[in-house]
């Protein structure tokens, strides 16, 4: 079977060990590796490709570079926690205007223009998935803790607009499988002022969080769709 594969954030950890796992994998045919700073390749079927979620244009552009290609694997790799500029709020005195609206750009905005403009190339006769990196903390009812109040919105916010398209799929294309996904805390530079907080054995490499979610979307049928699932297949409660 001839797969092709769209990576969005693959210079990202998870993005990258994504596109490594299918670079191996003998049933793709083609990979479609988007980033902000797209490299040239090496490997045929790796072709790197230019995107910026926080721009609908750059969006758009970067659909069309690959339609008429029909598309298996959709798996959105992208998000925001800090920056040198940015620090997860640990209190209301804390909220900022202009981070704020950063990480929602990143974290929900900008996956909800990858929905618009990516999910119209799925394949439609067999089962297809689009997968968004979400986040447990985006759980109102899991949420015990408070604080990272941008992050925790934001990923709601993505967790919410999962569930729509899902919802819209079964109309438009019901074969198509639409997840947020929890990869558990990853060795990577988004996780990196908080790995020391980390319970032994649960700071995940890249690749096995990989590993993890491949076999979450693997083993997803139609009843997962719209559903934010852990690592580990849980289906974590909104």
């Amino acid at each position: 079977m001839d797969k092709n594969i769209v990576i969005i954030g693959s210079n990202g950890a998870i993005g990258k060990a994504f596109v490594e796992h299918y670079l191996k994998d003998a049933s793709v045919s083609n990979i479609f590796a988007f980033s902000r700073n797209n490299t040239n390749s090496s490997d045929d079927k790796l072709t790197n490709l230019h995107i910026d979620i926080e721009s609908e244009e750059s969006v758009a552009d970067a659909a069309k570079r690959i339609d008429g290609y029909k598309i298996d694997i959709i798996i959105t790799a992208t998000g925001i926690l800090h920056s040198y500029r940015i620090k997860p709020e640990k209190s209301i005195k804390d909220i900022n205007h202009e981070s704020f609206m950063k990480v929602f750009s990143v974290n929900a905005v900008g996956p909800a223009l990858i929905g618009r403009y990516f999910i119209p190339l799925l394949k439609k006769d067999t089962k297809s998935v689009i997968a968004f990196l979400s986040a447990r903390v985006g759980s109102i009812s899991d949420n015990k803790l408070g604080g990272w109040y941008s992050y925790r919105a934001s990923k709601s916010a993505l967790n919410q607009i999962v569930k729509n398209f899902s919802i819209e799929l079964k109309r438009t294309n019901p074969k198509a499988i639409v997840l947020a996904l929890q990869p558990g805390t990853v060795d990577s530079n988004l996780s990196e002022p908080f790995k020391r907080n980390v319970a032994q054995g649960k700071l995940f490499t890249p690749e096995q969080s990989r590993e993890l979610l491949s076999n979450v979307i693997e083993n997803a049928t139609t009843n997962d769709s719209g559903n934010l699932l852990a690592y580990d297949g849980e289906t974590i409660s909104p």
